[in-house]
């Protein structure tokens, strides 16, 4: 059996019975050092797991995946792969500090009405965005008509009541659920999978729903422990909080928004919208693993060869 695919035979492994046993709140990280394999001697510290932000004027959330440990005592390995909200923003110095990430490809999963309206990414010479839309269930447009009425009691009656809340949590089903979706982030996968490809970043419009999806997998499918990538997921209300705080500030002083705070649901990530997304791989796929092969179409292959560029 090759190297890769004994890692990944241990890191589903580990994953299993670490799901038998952790508490669903720990912050679980494996020792550093410990050997492949040895299932006893992980210790599990709360909060202490990095996140390597790359600090842009023109983007809030834009991050480095790696660094995090695996339940197999290895590391994820940082450089390779990188996670933001849109890079249509970014200011020169910005774009120098891009470029030196080595970025070999560039994945916007932004549908084309985002795109239109917020413009496309600006990205260092020679590297050009791959469009990879996951679909919002119209989330965008309706946000955009929310807003462009300008009437409190239409705002009110669009995102009002929870129903903000109950739109997010079926964007998340829909991830699991549709087989247009899944081909995205699938692809995304494989390619990150692949040996020959160099650096990648995937990016939606604000780095935290579609991207902390893709995020969440990626983590999950490398054996971090689920808590873990559930607290890099999460992490997103961090960076994105002063700036959606401005954005609401300015609505309310424009006149556009009586009431801004209605955007907080849709601005935010929270566990029950994971939690929506996670029930329901469990209902359809029978679990993450089920997820990753029926659902993602990922051959175990391919799950040993992310293993194997990715773990350290």
């Amino acid at each position: 059996m090759s190297r890769a695919r004994i890692r990944l035979a241990t890191a589903v492994l580990a994953s299993t019975l670490a799901a038998l046993v952790l508490p669903a709140s720990a912050h679980a990280t494996a020792a550093p050092g410990a050997g492949v394999g040895a299932l006893q001697p992980y210790r599990y510290h709360a909060g202490v797991q990095p996140i390597a932000q790359i600090p842009l004027q023109g983007a809030v959330n834009v991050r480095d995946v790696g660094g995090y440990y695996t339940y197999t005592g290895g590391q994820v390995r940082k450089g390779l792969v990188y996670r933001a909200d849109a890079l249509s923003k970014l200011t020169a110095a910005d774009i120098s500090a891009v470029g030196a990430l080595g970025l070999k490809k560039v994945v916007d999963f932004r549908i084309p009405m985002e795109v239109q309206y917020d413009g496309a990414d600006k990205l260092p010479a020679g590297l050009t965005a791959t469009s990879r839309p996951v679909s919002d269930l119209g989330l965008y447009g309706t946000l955009v008509g929310a807003i462009s009425s300008g009437d409190p009691v239409k705002q009110e009656q669009m995102l009002g009541g929870g129903r903000a809340e109950a739109y997010m949590r079926d964007i998340y089903r829909t991830f699991v659920t549709s087989p247009e979706n899944r081909v995205q982030f699938a692809t995304t996968l494989r390619e990150i999978a692949d040996g020959k490809q160099g650096p990648l970043l995937y990016h939606c419009t604000s780095g935290k729903d579609r991207t902390g999806w893709m995020s969440y997998v990626l983590l999950r499918a490398l054996a971090v422990p689920e808590a873990t990538a559930e607290g890099d997921y999460l992490a997103s209300n961090t960076f994105r909080a002063a700036y959606d705080a401005q954005v609401r500030a300015g609505l309310k002083q424009s006149g556009r928004m009586q009431n801004p705070d209605l955007l907080i649901p849709l601005q935010e990530v929270r566990q029950d919208y994971l939690d929506s997304a996670t029930a329901q791989l469990e209902a359809d796929f029978g679990g993450f693993y089920g997820y990753l092969t029926d659902g993602l179409g990922l051959d175990l292959r391919t799950l040993a060869k992310l293993q194997d560029k990715l773990v350290r």
